[in-house]
């Protein structure tokens, strides 16, 4: 843990390098989230609710999830090169380490654009009130629960580039995939897309329970958001270490 802050530090105070830069990428997510959110806004003032879901609903979702791709990208934005190590030999400094090899790649990088939707979504939990005493625990439950398993779904995808060779572009695309069908209504998807977003794509552990959660707290959704979040990282690490046991180097300088 002490060398996981510490990388994690070294990591902030080269995002914060450049602060014109660091400021310029947070400003811009934040408005970014700022204009989809007002869009669903002027969406829900001409239909009041699609199939029960509503503005509000919509404030939480977005808050929930900008909360946690937010930490995902500060404390993990070194997964979206993974694939690319893999496939160019760039493991093998990490090999020669005595630590966790999969902990050092996640945690190299730090991603300064995640401030601007750490905020955006911390101020839309306040805008929600759900900074009061009795949510905030579910509010940073969700929200650490959520960061673990957008990396967890981003480093499956790129642990396939120990089979199917540099998977850089497709496994960018899924995150954003996931990140698009959390932000969704739940209400508008049914049957087995619904059980498949609770599934193959983890967007119901996201946004639509947690969304719940706030609303209608209950310990079993509380546990189940926990339990897909553990289950997740177990999954993410099985299938890195199995796809590490394939891992060759050697014919490359990186």
């Amino acid at each position: 843990m002490r060398y996981l802050g510490a990388l994690l530090l070294t990591n902030l105070k080269a995002s914060v390098a450049l602060r014109g830069a660091f400021w310029a990428r947070a400003v811009f997510m934040a408005l970014n989230n700022g204009i989809m959110l007002v869009l669903w806004m002027l969406f829900f003032l001409r239909y009041r609710d699609v199939n029960g879901w509503r503005a509000a609903d919509t404030v939480a979702i977005y808050a929930v999830t900008a909360t946690a791709y937010g930490l995902a990208v500060i404390l993990g934005h070194g997964v979206t090169d993974l694939a690319r190590r893999i496939h160019e030999g760039g493991l093998d400094a990490f090999l020669t380490q005595p630590k966790d090899v999969l902990l050092q790649c996640v945690a190299s990088k730090s991603e300064a654009s995640g401030w601007g939707d750490l905020l955006s979504g911390v101020v839309l939990f306040a805008v929600a009130g759900h900074l009061a005493p009795a949510t905030l625990p579910v509010c940073i439950v969700t929200a650490v629960s959520g960061a673990a398993i957008f990396l967890s779904w981003n480093v499956m995808f790129h642990s396939l580039a120990f089979w199917l060779g540099d998977t850089t572009t497709v496994s960018r695309q899924a995150i954003h995939f996931v990140l698009l069908f959390s932000l969704y209504p739940s209400t508008i998807f049914g049957g087995w897309l619904k059980l498949l977003l609770f599934t193959a794509l983890p967007a119901g552990f996201i946004g639509y329970l947690p969304v719940d959660l706030l609303h209608r707290f209950s310990w079993g959704s509380l546990l189940a958001v926990a339990a897909a979040a553990v289950g997740y990282v177990a999954l993410a690490a099985l299938v890195f270490r199995l796809g590490l046991r394939r891992y060759q180097s050697g014919s490359r300088f990186a």
